[in-house]
């Protein structure tokens, strides 16, 4: 990441607090929805599975998943870290990686790099490499082909979008973001209602203008965590009732299922919201789309 890259990022940190009111909801906006399909939730995680012994967070968030009182048995696509050190590239990290096979959640690619590595700055040999590696590790310790993948800091340009393509991989970004990438430090979300019921808020807007699909009688919007994080593992319950409260709140219409419990039905909903060429503007939460638009895909 170059210095203006993590300028930018330090800003975010301290205006994390800065958080304002949802947009109105408009009567044009309010019949608009009316003519739309319900919403329904693709909850991604990224950067696992985490290695811990100790009270590991990948773990409590799978077990949370599948069991809470607000729908059990769901279903989320986890982009991986198959290299990490720590994670991914440990034996616990690697039993994760079954496990998330065995519950039929949906694995997709994040790196295989032992850090968290910007693609851009891999070398074409590289990238090849890395690609390759992930794929093979994420089919052997759950059995599935992956054809996601979410690339580290959202980051990409033709060059790894090209590599991606040639190997089935769609990128799939997000609408959502909990902010809750910092795992180290001062990770907690004090803000976390006010920031989700902004910017469901704001893809509310986008879902009344008809620009995000349907997908089997709903549409998919997909909001993105991190399951290394234990701040998010102890409040995976609360995050998934303010999801459904700030749906309500924005004049939101939700589908009766708010998110997925069938793998096949996940699958489908974020294909349909993967990015279908290089050259296509994309919209990212909060600050990225300002970075990556001065920053250049």
């Amino acid at each position: 990441m170059n210095v203006l890259n993590a300028l930018c990022l330090s800003a975010v940190c301290l205006l994390a607090g800065c958080i304002g009111p949802p947009l109105p909801l408009t009567e044009q906006t309010r019949t608009q929805l009316s003519q739309q399909a319900p919403v329904r939730f693709v909850l991604t995680f990224d950067d696992g599975p985490s290695g811990s012994g100790w009270w590991n967070p990948t773990a409590r968030i799978l077990d949370d998943l599948a069991d809470n009182p607000v729908m059990p048995g769901i279903k989320a696509v986890f982009f991986v870290q198959t290299g990490a050190i720590g994670g991914g590239g440990s034996d616990t990290g690697r039993e994760l990686l079954r496990r998330e096979g065995r519950d039929l959640h949906i694995l997709g690619f994040h790196s295989a790099t032992p850090r968290h590595t910007n693609h851009r700055s891999l070398s074409p040999e590289q990238l090849e490499q890395s690609l390759r590696d992930g794929l093979r590790i994420i089919a052997e310790q759950s059995g599935q082909q992956a054809t996601l993948l979410r690339p580290p800091f959202w980051n990409y340009d033709h060059r790894t979008f090209a590599a991606y393509r040639a190997k089935g991989l769609r990128v799939l970004l997000t609408d959502l973001s909990a902010n809750d990438g910092k795992i180290y430090g001062f990770n907690m979300s004090p803000r976390r209602r006010a920031n989700l019921l902004l910017q469901v808020s704001q893809v509310r807007e986008r879902i009344a203008k008809g620009e995000l699909p349907t997908v089997d009688g709903a549409i998919p919007v997909v909001v993105t965590f991190h399951d290394v994080n234990r701040y998010t593992a102890r409040h995976i319950h609360e995050y998934l009732q303010i999801l459904i409260d700030s749906a309500r709140a924005d004049g939101l219409p939700l589908a009766a299922k708010p998110f997925y419990d069938d793998q096949a039905q996940l699958l489908r909903a974020a294909t349909a919201r993967t990015v279908p060429d290089d050259g296509r503007g994309v919209h990212l939460p909060g600050i990225w789309d300002w970075l990556w638009d001065h920053n250049g895909h």
